[in-house]
């Protein structure tokens, strides 16, 4: 009887023994793989592309001084409408067409400085905003502006308000390929990298797209627009 205990006893101990080794081995071998799982390359994909604006907004700005209040305003009607008439014929749609209300500085009105001595009392600005999706349109009446000139508009364009803004508003019809694109990049990137290191690429453990930019192709064509999305892939790594 005793040595049926003392059998049993060994060979307890024995299966003890095993499964603690065994389990050791299995554990090891989970971290080693685990170690392996866990490496990995961050890469960067670069979508770029160009396209048109689909919008411009025109501010045309023009200035009217004189003496007489009364005067001036009805020299500010008389060039706005004909500045809103030679857009039209020229292609611009007439409802495409805004007029701001003006802008009239009285210089004997001045608590500071020293205008007494200006040859005119009152000065005015006025804008007359063009906002339009034909584009080659408004570059081409864009030049003919001297025609107005000779005919005694002042137009001002010195400043921040008067700019000509060409816009793309089309971001979301061109999205998803872009993004596409960009990840693609990342991937053939990220494929060189494994290649090089003698490793195999393989699932994405985390990405984030990076936000698109529109800005102009250069300063002589603020009208060609270029998008630019870069997107962050990071991707495991293994033997």
């Amino acid at each position: 009887m005793q040595s049926m205990n003392k059998t049993a006893s060994i060979i307890l101990g024995l299966g003890i023994f095993l499964g603690l080794t065994m389990l050791g081995y299995l554990l090891g071998h989970a971290v080693i793989e685990h170690k392996l799982y866990d490496r990995s390359v961050t890469v960067k994909g670069l979508s770029e592309r160009e396209y048109p604006a689909d919008l411009v907004i025109w501010p045309i700005q023009f200035n009217v001084a004189g003496n007489e209040l009364v005067v001036v305003y009805q020299t500010l009607d008389a060039h706005a409408e004909a500045i809103r008439e030679h857009l039209v014929s020229h292609g611009i749609d007439a409802d495409d067409i805004s007029l701001s209300a003006p802008s009239i500085k009285d210089k004997s009105a001045q608590q500071y400085g020293n205008d007494s001595a200006a040859p005119f009392r009152f000065t005015a600005l006025r804008n007359v905003t063009v906002y339009s999706a034909k584009i080659a349109e408004v570059r081409q009446v864009m030049n003919t502006l001297s025609v107005l000139g000779q005919k005694g508009i002042v137009f001002t364009g010195d400043n921040y308000q008067s700019q000509t803004e060409y816009l793309f508003t089309r971001l979301n019809e061109i999205k998803p390929a872009m993004i596409e694109e960009a990840t693609l990049n990342a991937r053939k990137v990220a494929e060189k990298f494994a290649a090089d290191s003698d490793s195999h690429l393989g699932k994405i453990k985390r990405a984030s797209q990076g936000q698109f930019t529109i800005s102009a192709r250069d300063k002589n064509n603020p009208h060609i627009k270029k998008v630019r999305v870069v997107s962050t892939i990071e991707y495991y790594l293994s033997d």
